[in-house]
């Protein structure tokens, strides 16, 4: 804790960079450490986000030295939330190596693109309901969350859940009905 917070706080603000460097010094182990027990691999990479967040909104800031610790460690907990969101999206890369490469049966992806083709693909979904279209074509297309989703069709969850649910079933419908295999 700081003797002079609301003096350094204050000569932060216009610029000190020894105002900065002390809140920093101040903070930096308790948030790497904090990132190291939420199971960041990269700990100092974060750790440097969390700070240049907190420098950069400095001026936004309102409050003491318990509010600015809390807001710190809010900052460190979204980058986290981030982290862990970006990883769970991005699949491990394995270089191609095409000498090695054994597989004897095309992808499903081509397989389904070859059945159903494009235009298809386009006929089918005009079929759906525009809030189902929309719904579909943002959780597979765009591959964002249900709570993204959400967000930009201005839906709860849950309605958008239910969109999803009876788009795909449509679509089910239709495909056995046509009795299409891929």
């Amino acid at each position: 804790m700081l003797d002079d917070f609301d003096q350094v706080l204050a000569r932060a603000r216009t610029g000190s960079a020894e105002a900065f460097a002390t809140l920093y010094e101040d903070l930096v182990r308790p948030v790497a450490a904090y990132l190291r027990a939420r199971g960041v691999r990269d700990v100092e990479d974060l750790t440097s986000e969390v700070f240049l967040a907190v420098f950069t909104g400095l001026g936004r800031f309102a409050g003491g030295q318990e509010q600015f610790r809390s807001w710190v460690f809010t900052i460190a907990h979204r980058r986290v939330v981030d982290h862990w969101r970006s990883g769970s999206r991005t699949v491990p890369q394995a270089p191609y190596e095409p000498d090695e490469d054994d597989r004897t049966v095309e992808s499903a992806e081509n397989q389904a693109l070859r059945a159903l083709g494009e235009e298809q693909a386009l006929a089918l979904l005009a079929l759906l309901t525009d809030d189902q279209r929309e719904v579909l074509v943002l959780r597979i297309v765009a591959d964002l969350t249900v709570e993204q989703v959400g967000e930009v069709v201005g839906k709860r969850p849950g309605a958008v859940k239910a969109l999803q649910h009876r788009g795909l079933a449509t679509l089910r419908r239709i495909l056995e009905s046509e009795a299409v295999t891929l």
